[in-house]
């Protein structure tokens, strides 16, 4: 069958060399990706619904227990989700590229599925680790045995995307990710809401949702890979270890980037007794769930030049210099105004959850605040991870991780989810700034120019004026104020943050916005 109009077809010739890659088709798989990566935009509108079906303090062990599930999963995966990105993209034939995701499956579902017995069979000695209400505590074990069956499942949703998205193939994420896996969790959890669960409803909807999101991964591999050549690709020595060794080369790196976004809810209900450790969980977590909402515009661009730029790298490194420059000067145009609007009517967004959720306003600012800057040099760590550096992914990776467990450890027994947002802003901004002056030094790339520097200014003077805004008015009004700011602040700094080729680049959406 083939690939979704917008995604590129696969070449006849499996040996033939991968065509160059465009502005364009970077706009094309980034407005793919984003809108696949736009269910953390619904998973942020479903958050209040769950704390007012299970309760701020059975959101936050949810979370924990989450925190723990992805992070088990990041590192059993041996982060063959990027390295199929670099292997598949640069394989001279169709049965070396499905053996490549055949090992990746085997590699990682299998050990997964493994520990998830373990788990399950341990799962009273494990309970009293983590910290719950005592309405909760009693509930903790079941909870843990039947949740850590996500393991294998998110497993095996995590290499199976990938490995379609090591194809250039964006677009189906969106089906998985917003209309079955994100949807289909908050049917499951009204559901269970209805029958009388408690906070153990919550799990029982996320693993309903991922089961569900797994089974429809399967016909997915079989559109992208021929289902016959997946099981009897052979397994060469050199490609085993050609992507073994990329994953463990990449491994410290996507653990610490995970362990940023899945360890901090966790590291607090550790570090918190009983239900104040819970309900700092889940502020925490309302605050970091609002402000991934700027960065769905980076992250799309991450996924997109992950496998590009691989390719790219393979043919001509020197292509990749206006690539990463477009997509930073996207990054700063879209994510700095979002990022301000969320600052300036976050109140008006958190009075939508409980009354006890207010207390996530200054974390959401902060975080808020972080991606922004973080935006200005766009995906310089995936492009760093995807063109060949093996030791710079685990020096950044080191940096983060060692800024953020000090600050996390010093931190958070005194200011509770405050501290764990102030490290988790400095571990992330000391990364992503770390992998732009690597690149600037090592292959002389640079997201830095007139361009990016015009759109950084139209979209500063915009949050400049959401500030005005939050200052003199109120209520309904501030919040439309910010709102009209926003959309006018965002189409300006398109229109001078780009040049006329790159706003072209964006195809229909350019016409529509009359941004050419």
């Amino acid at each position: 069958m083939s690939p979704e109009r917008g995604e590129p077809a696969l070449p006849d010739d499996p040996g033939a060399a991968a065509p160059a890659v465009t502005r364009g088709e970077v706009a094309r798989g980034a407005g793919l990706a984003g809108l696949s990566r736009a269910g953390a935009l619904i998973e942020a509108l479903a958050q209040p619904l769950y704390i007012w079906m299970f309760g701020l303090a059975g959101y936050g062990i949810y979370v924990a227990l989450w925190g723990a599930v992805s992070l088990l999963t990041n590192l059993l995966d041996l982060s063959m989700t990027s390295a199929l990105q670099r292997v598949v993209p640069t394989r001279e034939s169709e049965a070396l590229a499905h053996g490549a995701v055949k090992l990746a499956l085997l590699a990682t579902v299998l050990p997964a599925t493994a520990v998830a017995a373990v788990v399950s069979l341990n799962a009273e000695a494990i309970a009293p680790i983590f910290s719950a209400a005592p309405a909760d505590a009693a509930r903790l074990p079941t909870a843990i045995a039947l949740f850590i069956w996500a393991l294998p499942l998110w497993t095996f949703i995590e290499v199976a995307t990938s490995a379609v998205r090591a194809r250039r193939a964006f677009g189906p994420e969106i089906r998985l990710r917003i209309f079955w896996e994100q949807l289909a969790r908050l049917a499951f959890a009204a559901g269970f809401f209805a029958m009388g669960f408690q906070s153990i409803g919550l799990m029982a909807a996320h693993l309903s949702s991922l089961f569900v999101t797994a089974l429809l991964c399967l016909p997915l591999l079989a559109r992208y890979y021929d289902v016959r050549t997946l099981l009897h690709a052979p397994l060469p020595r050199a490609l085993a270890l050609e992507l073994i060794g990329s994953g463990m080369a990449l491994l410290p790196a996507n653990l610490s980037r995970r362990m940023l976004i899945d360890a901090p809810p966790l590291l607090i209900n550790f570090m918190l007794p009983g239900a104040r450790g819970a309900a700092a969980s889940g502020i925490f977590e309302i605050a970091r769930k609002l402000s991934t909402v700027p960065y769905i515009v980076r992250q799309a661009f991450q996924y997109v030049l992950g496998p590009l730029s691989s390719a790219q790298a393979h043919a001509d490194r020197a292509a990749i210099a206006p690539l990463y420059e477009f997509a930073s000067r996207v990054s700063t145009a879209l994510v700095i105004p979002l990022a301000g609007l969320l600052v300036f009517t976050g109140a008006d967004v958190l009075s939508v959850y409980r009354r006890e959720a207010m207390a996530a306003l200054p974390l959401l600012a902060l975080l808020s605040a972080a991606r922004a800057a973080e935006a200005i040099v766009g995906p310089a760590a995936t492009i760093v991870e995807m063109t060949g550096h093996r030791a710079l992914p685990l020096l950044n990776s080191l940096l983060a991780f060692l800024i953020w467990i000090v600050l996390a450890l010093w931190l958070t027994p005194s200011l509770g989810a405050m501290g764990m947002a102030i490290a988790v802003s400095a571990a992330v901004l000391a990364s992503t700034w770390a992998a732009a002056v690597e690149l600037r030094v090592s292959d002389g790339l640079s997201p830095f120019g007139r361009k990016l520097f015009q759109g950084l200014a139209v979209a500063l003077v915009g949050v400049a004026a959401m500030a005005l805004v939050e200052h003199f008015t109120g209520g309904p009004l501030r919040f439309a104020l910010n709102l009209a700011i926003w959309a006018a602040t965002s189409w300006l700094a398109l229109r001078y943050g780009l040049t006329r080729e790159e706003r072209l680049a964006l195809g229909g959406v350019a016409r529509r916005l009359r941004l050419v």
